[in-house]
């Protein structure tokens, strides 16, 4: 019989619905009835497409006896951590802080008010390795918790004594000017945001920053595969913007080289999708070839967006057909019938790692024939040995065809895409979270505008409806509100954290700049409102959750704003770039202000841990060069004016900022962003402003003018 997961509108948590445990939601129910029991919580926390999250619940939790154990002993309460990345990041500092590591499957054990007293991440139905059995823990835990209660509470008041203790990394002290060892002052007082006049940030010392950054990434660089570091390699997109960014402002070469061999390398190996578009999650190698095989909108929507820069950078044929199949995967496979995206697809088909993905010989010459297949076998890396597990091989494309094959190729690709869909297929957790389609919406309309694709321009208009109309909720105290996730067009309960606001108002400005519909950049406005009015953190910079909707849990767990990137930016630094973004089409000093701010811890730490903190650094770059704020004023049928725009577009300028419209609509409109006001059209052809800090270049009518003038 169904437990109470049935109810969930998380596709995680309902794949739990028909286990044996007793499973709650995260909530005072499950409290309530902890206490009335006086047992402890067994919390577990992971996500739809976790592989390792599967293999526990098939050993343990649809185990009728381990489901046992755990309903006599315990409160047991599911998480999904991406409905719920509040919780998650809270429960993975303490068990990062117990066990010196952390990864999901997460395993919670807490006092009946949320407290951890023990913490781990899989366990095993036997001991394996010196891991200790499922049941062993579980047996363990309980009768600590009956006979040893006071020593329980006691590491569990000891380790939230931890985790709560002590400032941010690179927060430094209120009230003084902070520099790190290296001069990274920041100018400023830390809590103090008011518009005074003075610099929050010491422009000089923060490219000085940037250069040290840059030399401590380099020294982690694989010059042979690309990337970074060893196996297992994950996608680096904030660093890969940086190193963009930072070559795009400086000419620094070294960046470059360091951003397209790591792009190329990806772009090549097994965790891009050959076939069907899109990256896997990470590469398990150091040469990466065989991918783990979850794709994940989060992660494809960055290294869209971070694919369009690649190209506008170098001119890359391989750039652009990423981006033509990571957008054509994104639009076929993850849009849902709402209109937004869905969170990922699942690694495992039927229980089996890669099933839908991996190829032999044989399958090659079914799907193609056995002229075709062989062709397609030496171009894809696909061996009779194989490359994966079985004797199958996940597709490479280490080298492209003779110029003469693309027809070929393009045709091999269609038919392997056409069989590759008649095999089952991985789950799809349809969930729509409000951060990641915010991510989409900028990476689609960006890209769409960029390489004139307006089918992609308008998915992502389709996904911001939505985010729009459902996500969007009144706060009820004049600010709007957004709400995390959302599944078949019904909102979900979790409210929205800091990089939802972000993601979701870059989203929002992006789409504007690229339509010329201010009715984004108002909506994008007004959730920055909110994150200046509820996420302010003490001294300077932001919390992860509004003040007056951070869980209880939370709040004791976790009293330091996470300043380092995941997949995409963190919270602090992407509310920093959507904020001066703002700051750019209105001349904002307070948003500026706090924008600068915001990076002044992470930045403190970038020249020791520049991949922790590179979306810090990708948004430096854009203060350092100003952003760049481009006006195009035109009638909307004016094709000089679609010109300017895409020229605009082309240019990789750091942190470009594109406002477009006409100027008599502008003129009438007292909402209608400063950027574009008082900005005449010359001699009645549409015109772009090139400005920084509203101090304009002389207007231009010419596309090739200003693609010059950004350069």
């Amino acid at each position: 019989m169904p437990n109470r997961l049935a109810r969930s509108t998380s596709p995680y948590l309902r794949q739990h619905a028909g286990n044996p445990v007793d499973w709650y939601e995260w909530g005072e129910e499950a409290f309530a009835e902890a206490r009335r029991r006086d047992v402890p919580l067994l919390v577990s926390i992971g996500y739809a497409a976790c592989h390792w999250c599967h293999v526990m619940a098939h050993e343990s939790f649809e185990d009728e006896a381990v489901a046992a154990v755990m309903n006599s002993r315990f409160v047991n309460v599911k998480v999904d951590r991406e409905e719920r990345p509040d919780l998650d990041a809270a429960y993975m500092a303490a068990t990062q802080a117990m066990t010196g590591q952390g990864g999901w499957p997460m395993t919670v054990f807490a006092t009946p008010e949320g407290d951890p007293f023990f913490c781990g991440t899989y366990f095993p139905p036997v001991p394996v390795a010196g891991r200790p059995a499922f049941g062993q823990v579980l047996e363990a835990l309980s009768r600590a918790w009956r006979e040893r209660r006071d020593e329980v509470r006691g590491g569990a008041a000891e380790l939230l004594a931890h985790l709560g203790g002590g400032a941010a990394p690179g927060a430094g002290t209120a009230g003084g000017t902070e520099a790190d060892d290296d001069g990274a002052a920041t100018g400023a007082r830390a809590g103090d945001a008011a518009d005074d006049g003075t610099a929050a940030l010491d422009l000089d010392a923060v490219a000085r920053v940037s250069d040290l950054a840059v030399e401590a990434l380099a020294a982690s660089y694989d010059a042979e595969h690309g990337g970074f570091g060893g196996a297992p390699k994950f996608p680096p997109s904030t660093a890969l913007e940086w190193l963009l960014r930072r070559h795009a402002r400086t000419g620094d070469e070294r960046a470059l080289a360091m951003a397209t061999g790591t792009l190329e390398a990806m772009a090549r190996g097994g965790m891009a999708d050959q076939v069907g578009g899109g990256f896997a999650r990470y590469a398990v190698d150091a040469t990466w070839t065989v991918p783990h095989f979850e794709k994940m909108l989060e992660d494809n929507a960055m290294l869209l967006r971070i694919g369009v820069h690649w190209w506008r950078s170098t001119g890359s044929d391989l750039a652009r057909h990423v981006v033509e199949g990571t957008a054509d995967w994104l639009l076929r496979d993850l849009r849902t019938p709402e209109g937004a995206f869905a969170s990922s697809l699942d690694a495992d088909t039927d229980g089996v790692e890669g099933a839908t993905y991996v190829w032999t010989r044989a399958t090659l010459d079914e799907a193609l024939g056995a002229e075709d297949g062989a062709w397609a076998a030496e171009l894809f890396g696909v061996t009779e040995a194989g490359t994966f597990e079985a004797g199958t091989s996940v597709l490479q494309l280490r080298a492209d065809p003779a110029p003469e094959d693309e027809v070929r190729l393009a045709r091999v690709r269609r038919a392997l895409l056409r069989a590759r869909s008649a095999r089952p297929q991985p789950a799809r957790d349809d969930k729509v979270v409000a951060a990641w389609n915010g991510l989409a919406v900028a990476a689609l309309a960006e890209a769409g505008a960029a390489l004139e694709r307006r089918e992609w321009v308008a998915a992502a208009a389709d996904a911001a409806e939505l985010l729009d109309t459902v996500h969007t909720l009144d706060g009820g105290d004049g600010l709007l509100r957004l709400a995390r996730t959302s599944r078949d067009g019904a909102v979900g309960t979790a409210p929205g954290v800091l990089t939802d606001y972000a993601a979701v108002a870059e989203g929002f400005g992006v789409l504007g700049g690229v339509t010329g519909d201010p009715r984004w950049a108002a909506r994008a406005s007004a959730l920055l409102d909110t994150v200046l009015a509820r996420f302010r953190a003490p001294g300077h910079g932001f919390r992860d959750t509004a003040d007056d909707q951070t869980d209880p849990v939370v709040a004791r767990l976790s009293t330091r704003p996470d300043v380092a990137d995941g997949p995409s930016a963190a919270g602090q630094s992407a509310a920093a770039g959507a904020l001066l973004a703002r700051a750019a089409l209105t001349g904002s000093a307070t948003d500026r202000r706090a924008a600068e701010l915001a990076l002044a811890g992470p930045l403190s730490i970038a020249h020791q841990h520049p991949r922790a903190v590179a979306w810090a650094l990708a948004t430096a770059e854009a203060v350092l060069d100003g952003p760049r704020e481009v006006a195009v004023l035109g009638r909307a049928d004016d094709p000089g004016r679609v010109a300017l725009v895409r020229a605009a577009l082309r240019s990789p300028a750091p942190g470009l900022v594109l406002a477009q419209g006409d100027p008599d609509e502008v003129a009438a409109d007292p909402a209608a962003v400063g950027l574009l006001r008082d900005r005449p059209l010359v001699g009645d052809r549409a015109a772009a402003y090139v400005c920084r800090g509203f101090v304009c270049d002389r207007p231009t009518t010419d596309p090739g003018a200003l693609r010059a003038s950004l350069a």
